[in-house]
């Protein structure tokens, strides 16, 4: 299968997915997986917890590989300037970042927050949320049964085709006091979605990553407060925020990113 980007797209030199050694499977390479670092540490710990879920990047379609790689070796401070309070503070939550294969090559699956919602309402998102008691440990296992579990809620996915191979370092929404694990599935066995419940998400959908690399349907939001950050015009919607700020770092870190014109910007309410 062809590479959704151009051959000629290769990780810049000081990035986390071209340092050597940076393999993507998960074992016994010397880090000391502390919470708050990169993604290896929780899968490691995921063996010794238990709970019937693997991580493995055993069998992934080879356009995918770029992406476990650098979950493998990329730091906190590269993925986002908003990391964890050091006080522990904030509510522990996960998002599945689900990659599958559709008509026009890789995708990924994305929904729309209803508007109504108090927080991040009308936003483009990945599927996920809050952790629950049941979901377990959030050091171990409980991000990786939350973003399953809400995935299931959100979309109606089933779980069972779904292939976890990876997690990236956590990240902090300072708007919502959310610390969000990042989880990275492949939709090995993929089945119907939807918007299960209207009053949580207005619709599911899914973008062909040809679409995010492409350097037309990439700008920098500005927020009525003066924030900026990265977005993706794509599938009727404008994707900003903590999801796109992922998406893009995901697109580099893996060596798809084209050049693109960050001078080009949009505001919140583009549709207007």
């Amino acid at each position: 299968m062809d590479l959704p980007v151009p051959p000629t797209a290769h990780p810049s030199p000081d990035s986390a997915a071209a340092r050597p050694g940076a393999g993507h499977r998960s074992g016994g390479d010397g880090r000391d997986g502390r919470d708050g670092g990169g993604g290896v540490g929780v899968r490691q710990r995921v063996g010794e917890a238990g709970h019937g879920l693997v991580v493995t990047s055993d069998g992934l379609p080879g356009w995918l590989e770029p992406v476990a790689r650098a979950a493998e070796a990329v730091r906190p401070e590269q993925m986002s300037r908003f990391l964890p309070p050091e006080s522990g503070d904030g509510r522990q939550s996960a998002v599945l970042i689900l990659f599958g294969e559709g008509p026009r090559g890789p995708e990924l699956l994305l929904m729309e927050r209803a508007s109504q919602l108090r927080s991040h309402g009308g936003q483009p998102s990945f599927p996920g949320g809050a952790l629950d008691p049941e979901d377990g440990d959030p050091a171990t296992t409980g991000p990786l049964c939350a973003a399953l579990r809400e995935a299931e809620e959100e979309t109606g996915l089933d779980p069972a085709g779904v292939q976890l191979f990876g997690v990236l370092p956590r990240l902090y929404i300072p708007v919502s006091e959310f610390v969000v694990t990042p989880v990275l599935g492949w939709w090995r066995e993929p089945t119907p979605v939807r918007a299960v419940d209207s009053g949580e998400t207005a619709r599911v959908f899914t973008v062909p990553v040809a679409d995010l690399t492409d350097p037309a349907n990439r700008a920098t939001a500005v927020h009525p407060r003066g924030h900026a950050g990265p977005a993706f015009l794509v599938e009727s919607a404008l994707v900003w925020g903590f999801t796109a700020g992922v998406i893009d770092r995901i697109m580099h870190f893996a060596g798809w990113e084209r050049p693109w014109d960050r001078a080009k910007r949009v505001p919140l309410d583009w549709h207007a």
